[in-house]
């Protein structure tokens, strides 16, 4: 999850606590003002402070965000020497070097400068900065994943109440679909099927769209219910070929999510040329799911109004998956193409 985080959080987290360094210092030690405001007391504090700052910055953006963010707690472990060393390297050159040539005075004696010994003494030092920065890192990607929930729960509250408005009684459609296949079914066949398809479509509109997670094989079935009328529609002229390959008869995933796909492909899609045949393809892994489309595009057809349901789907995924799936679309020329690969639920 990339996080979102104003810059100048770390620059006032920071002017907070180099003042309440000052406070305390003078509070506790009690020193006198004159030293406190003095320039050499303030320039070996500032650039012990820059020395903090510059390492709790660069362990919050690479650090933090290369190995907390995919929760490899290990090697941020084993990476805390370097921002350690790090901060070793930039204070012995901030105060050592550039301070000692303004001031003419060393911060650390001969002794102390040596290097093992200055670098153990900063190890202790440079800790709080790496301490700190891994204490704001986590804050932070608590407060996105709050605000992604909050989001999301938004958004299905939306999708609900556009769904309610937009249903007449599917309940009583659905029995009265039930109804008219028993009367057709020893009459008109193929129109009894026909019914007894657009009834499970509906009943899954009903029963699982609301749910989380839904069995592969339910979204499987609907979307060859939702071809099967489609063929209907186009009398028999409909260009497409629909393969399945692999078992899903245990899986789940994320409701509703591969009908997106199917829908774009007859949304936008040319389908009634036996020349530009379109494909979809949901291939099932042992872990794993892929489906991938690909259609002409019908002439003048604007593919930017596909943006909104593709960015609603790349949130759930996100909020389901985390960083755990693949997601692409890509137009060239006169063709478009989709490509999703997500993890398997037994």
């Amino acid at each position: 999850m990339k996080l979102k985080i104003p810059f100048s959080f770390h620059v006032f987290l920071f002017l907070g606590v180099f003042l309440l360094f000052y406070i305390v210092d003078i509070g506790v030690n009690n020193r006198g003002l004159d030293y406190i405001f003095s320039s050499m007391y303030f320039l070996f504090n500032i650039s012990f402070f820059l020395s903090v700052y510059l390492v709790y910055i660069l362990n919050f953006y690479t650090f933090c965000n290369w190995f907390l963010n995919k929760k490899k707690f290990f090697l941020y472990l084993l990476s805390i020497p370097v921002s350690l060393l790090i901060f070793a390297g930039v204070r012995y050159f901030l105060q050592e070097v550039i301070v000692f040539e303004i001031t003419g005075i060393h911060n650390y004696t001969a002794k102390s400068r040596e290097i093992t010994n200055y670098i153990g003494d900063n190890f202790f030092f440079g800790l709080p900065a790496v301490i700190l920065s891994a204490v704001s890192y986590f804050y932070w990607q608590f407060q996105n994943a709050h605000k992604q929930n909050q989001e999301l729960l938004l958004e299905n509250k939306k999708a609900e109440f556009q769904m309610l408005k937009a249903q007449v009684s599917p309940h009583f459609l659905f029995n009265t679909l039930n109804s008219f296949y028993s009367q057709l079914v020893l009459k008109e066949d193929k129109m009894a099927d026909d019914i007894l398809v657009l009834s499970d479509l509906l009943r899954y509109v009903i029963t699982e769209t609301d749910k989380n997670e839904t069995l592969l094989s339910s979204d499987i079935q609907f979307i060859q219910n939702y071809i099967h009328l489609q063929k209907k529609r186009f009398e028999d002229q409909l260009y497409l070929d629909f393969t399945v390959e692999g078992d899903y008869s245990k899986e789940k995933i994320l409701s509703s999510t591969l009908i997106h796909f199917v829908e774009n492909v007859f949304k936008h899609g040319k389908l009634n040329n036996p020349e530009e045949r379109a494909r979809i393809l949901i291939q099932i892994n042992e872990n794993f799911l892929e489906i991938s489309t690909f259609n002409y595009v019908t002439e003048g057809e604007n593919y930017s109004s596909t943006g909104i349901g593709f960015e609603n789907v790349t949130k759930r995924l996100a909020y389901q998956y985390k960083d755990q799936f693949v997601l692409e679309k890509t137009k060239e020329n006169n063709i478009f193409k989709t490509y999703l690969k997500i993890p398997l639920n037994k």
